[in-house]
């Protein structure tokens, strides 16, 4: 659909990165490329990073061109076809921004994730209350209609915890998390009944990083890392930002990632501790 954009989705990452392969195996720059095929150099970089998605006919002059034969030629022409298919984050599209759609996107296909999170409860783990006034408070000029629209993504979202084979989730919160009050204390009431509820799941572990363990490494933001089921989809980080928010590929810059979240892990309290501050948090908020 034309003016319509494409949001990224782990197919059609998996694509562009096929794509790229292919070309520098084939030995050909994209100047070359773009020569014998007629496809415009800008739009075979968009291709390659994910930004675009090819046309079937612009996918079969570049197979032909890198003489890719059977079983490459099917996998390249079904990726395609499966990047076609909505994302999770399609019904939202106008709500949310190409970074937080793609990474919405990921999350529901995702193996497992880890957050870190210094300001508030995940949008996974939020009540509908919760994640009303976290908007209101931190975005109070957008529409009624895309709050509205943002919340309910939020809310089902959550299905990746209890789907069939669910998500693994691990969470490190700052105690400031549990110490602030969203939304008045009964909306707080609520969100520490969801949280030690979902700390029952066996999927879901969660800690807290206590006032006391001083410096860490999370106090420049907030972070998420996801893993997924196919070793041909690379694990990435969706970091937020007061401007914008980022989706980070590549290994040394992950595992820098992955490195603060286990010091992360392992200055919080333990998950039977944490789960015992929360429960005393939530008695002294009182009825």
């Amino acid at each position: 659909m034309a003016g319509k954009r494409t949001v990224l989705t782990v197919r059609l990452r998996r694509l562009a990165a096929m794509l790229h392969e292919m070309r520098e195996t084939a030995n050909l720059s994209k100047e070359v490329v773009s020569a014998k095929t007629g496809i415009n150099v800008t739009t075979l970089y968009r291709i390659e990073t994910a930004q675009a998605r090819p046309q079937r006919r612009t996918l079969t002059a570049m197979l032909d061109l890198y003489d890719i034969g059977e079983p490459q030629r099917s996998d390249a022409l079904q990726l395609l076809v499966d990047a076609l298919r909505p994302g999770m984050a399609r019904s939202y599209e106008d709500a949310v921004s190409e970074v937080y759609g793609a990474y919405i996107n990921f999350e529901a296909e995702a193996l497992s994730a880890r957050f870190f999170q210094a300001s508030y409860v995940p949008g996974l783990l939020q009540t509908e209350a919760y994640a009303d006034a976290v908007y209101e408070t931190s975005m109070p000029k957008i529409s009624e209609q895309v709050r509205e629209q943002r919340i309910r993504a939020r809310q089902e979202r959550a299905g990746v915890l209890t789907k069939h084979d669910p998500l693994e989730l691990w969470v490190v919160l700052d105690e400031a998390v549990i110490r602030r009050t969203v939304g008045g204390p009964l909306v707080m009431r609520e969100q520490f009944s969801r949280l030690l509820d979902d700390t029952n799941k066996r999927n879901v572990i969660l800690q807290i990083l206590p006032f006391d363990a001083g410096a860490h490494p999370g106090m420049l933001g907030s972070f998420t890392l996801l893993d997924f089921p196919d070793p041909a989809d690379p694990e990435l980080v969706y970091v937020e930002g007061i401007a914008s928010d980022e989706l980070i590929e590549g290994h040394p810059e992950v595992r820098r990632y992955g490195v603060m979240f286990d010091q992360l892990r392992a200055m919080a309290l333990s998950p039977r501790d944490s789960i015992s501050m929360m429960a005393q948090t939530m008695s002294d908020l009182g009825t």
